[in-house]
């Protein structure tokens, strides 16, 4: 199978065994908490693209035209904090055991789904607003879990959900081209979320992010198997594009945990991975975040990053 990941989305993951990166043994804090500590576990083998050091990676020659599209003067927003509008300000995940039961799943988009039962505790938080991702991470068994749009049964037993994706995190496989998953990108949300473990508890985020942009293009490019709009210009970004921040933008006088990110940013870069405000910045909501320190960021500008070199887009 190819990885997964778009709109609504429950997300597992299991804490243990081989990720393939140095940190793939290593097991949460906390696991069956909403936000637990994954410990440093970082999903999918080093070489997979999300955890892949593209600092030095060629400038893609349509950069300046892309990111123009996107806007020069826009600042980068932190889409995840505390609370917003009185609810937690992010996208949740819950740690689960590898023992985690599983539940009954229904997809509006069965043909694009991976099918259940998926092992979504019945506490597990759902996303505030109108994409519903649920986030539940069992490293265990090497896989993340994501849902779309999801909607608790009155049950009590089952969910339903726009679509869903599961990842097998110890694999590099793609989603089939063509597939959605919880994101528009066909891509796994997890792995591209700034999480409170890895910025504050331990100062380093080790793979790349995710952000989402207004006005993208009829196509993707890999990582991304999944396009969400019918523009076809090359003018505006593919699902997948990768953008990085330059190398020579000063980032020293920033609060500490914002240079954690922004370094994130120059090693790592982030992923064109939902149709959404301009450069919004996707993260973890925790009660902790300091968020007039995250504020800060929107000092950097659209104008201080680049787009690393693409490979195929895909169009048909």
């Amino acid at each position: 199978m190819r990885v997964l990941g778009v709109a609504s989305l429950v997300l597992m993951l299991s804490c243990g065994g081989g990720g393939g990166s140095s940190s793939s043994q290593a097991q949460p804090t906390d696991a069956g908490s909403p936000g637990a500590d994954l410990n440093g576990w970082v999903p999918f083998p080093s070489d997979n693209p999300w955890n892949t050091d593209i600092s030095g990676a060629p400038v893609d020659p349509n950069s300046a035209t892309l990111i123009a599209s996107i806007g020069l003067t826009t600042g980068l927003h932190p889409d995840f904090g505390t609370t917003y509008n009185g609810a937690p300000n992010g996208i949740p995940y819950t740690v689960i055991p590898a023992g985690q039961a599983k539940v009954p799943m229904s997809f509006d988009e069965p043909g694009e789904s991976d099918p259940g039962p998926y092992p979504i505790p019945p506490a597990a938080p759902v996303e505030a607003g109108s994409d519903a991702h649920v986030l539940v991470v069992d490293p265990g068994n090497n896989r993340i879990w994501e849902i779309g749009n999801a909607q608790r049964q009155s049950n009590g037993a089952s969910w339903h959900a726009y679509s869903g994706a599961v990842f097998d995190t110890s694999s590099n496989a793609l989603r089939p081209d063509y597939w959605t998953s919880a994101d528009a990108a066909g891509l796994p949300i997890f792995p591209g979320l700034v999480r409170y473990d890895e910025v504050v508890t331990h100062g380093a985020i080790h793979h790349a992010l995710r952000f989402t942009v207004q006005n993208t293009r009829h196509a993707f490019v890999h990582p991304a198997t999944h396009w969400a709009s019918s523009y076809t210009g090359t003018d505006r970004p593919p699902m997948g594009m990768r953008v990085r921040l330059k190398a020579s933008v000063d980032i020293s006088g920033y609060p500490a945990p914002v240079r954690v990110i922004l370094q994130a940013l120059k090693t790592y870069g982030m992923f064109v991975a939902d149709n959404g405000s301009n450069w919004y910045l996707s993260g973890a909501p925790d009660s902790r975040w300091n968020d007039s320190d995250l504020a800060t960021i929107s000092g950097i500008k659209g104008g201080d990053f680049e787009v690393v070199q693409m490979g195929t887009v895909v169009t048909n």
